[in-house]
């Protein structure tokens, strides 16, 4: 994470330490788990690991993309772990969690994106938790309905894509995912039934009309929670970030955001895709 001193107060975030996130973090380095928390560098992983849960990451920790603005690994990936399923329901398990929320690196390396496996990984958990509500934070899969299909099949709550950032600057950020691919992705989920949720990060150049205009593709796609957060630079080489918005102006935007619709709008600095996901597990 980049010298937090530069920073402004209201980017303050909890040391990560504590009883809970040893926790946490024995947890998952005894089952052989990868967290977004640890790979992405992320600013929430005291508190959220200290409150005893974690935001976990299948299919490995290297992805096949290599955005501008996330700090996971990028390179040729090792196999799907067939015993990943398992071992993440009896993790859950240990935990004692009500939800959960499972994403994944991109697999531009297998057949179905890693499909099928995101599937078996949903199934597992609730077998092994029964009640447990789940939210899946989906790569794209390349936009194919089929992949998409199967995590939907397997029934998660939620189902969250994050679109990142507005149009315009999709490209500068995000390699090969595209915006209005990423539209199509919360358009198949919303259609299914299933709560459809995305997120975006401010602070990266984009204008208060281009967020508005983003506000609106995603909700006329069927989005319907929405989250918004500082992009931060995760280590050395990432994109800098453009502006520090203030915490009012997050405010201004979850008010716009309600406005225009939305079940649920989380909406401050150091939001992040997972954060109170439990919550927004409750719409219908």
């Amino acid at each position: 994470m980049e010298n937090r001193k530069r920073l402004p107060h209201w980017l303050k975030m909890q040391r990560a330490s504590g009883e809970n996130y040893s926790r946490v973090k024995n947890l998952t380095n005894h089952f052989g788990l990868h967290t977004i928390c640890s790979s992405g560098n992320c600013p929430n992983i005291g508190e959220c690991w200290n409150a005893g849960t974690a935001t976990f990451m299948i299919l490995g920790d290297i992805c096949t993309r290599a955005c501008r603005f996330c700090a996971t690994k990028t390179g040729k990936p090792l196999p799907p772990d067939p015993e990943e399923p398992a071992k993440l329901a009896a993790a859950v398990k240990i935990l004692n969690l009500n939800h959960c929320v499972i994403t994944s690196v991109d697999r531009d390396d297998l057949p179905d994106s890693g499909a099928a496996h995101w599937a078996e990984v949903i199934k597992e958990i609730k077998k092994i938790n029964p009640g447990i509500t789940i939210e899946a934070l989906i790569p794209d899969f390349d936009g194919k309905k089929e992949n998409i299909g199967m995590v939907i099949g397997a029934a998660p709550a939620i189902i969250s894509h994050n679109l990142e950032t507005v149009r315009r600057l999709t490209p500068v950020i995000r390699t090969k995912a595209k915006y209005e691919r990423s539209l199509s992705v919360i358009e198949m989920i919303a259609s299914s039934g299933i709560p459809a949720k995305s997120g975006i990060m401010l602070g990266l150049g984009e204008t208060e009309d281009e967020v508005i205009e983003t506000m609106d593709d995603l909700r006329s796609a069927g989005c319907r929670i929405l989250t918004l957060g500082q992009y931060l630079k995760p280590a050395e080489g990432y994109t800098e970030p453009a502006e520090y918005i203030r915490p009012e102006k997050f405010e201004e935007y979850k008010i716009i955001g309600l406005r225009k619709g939305y079940d649920f709008v989380e909406s401050s600095p150091l939001v992040r895709s997972s954060y109170h996901a439990e919550i927004h597990a409750g719409i219908k």
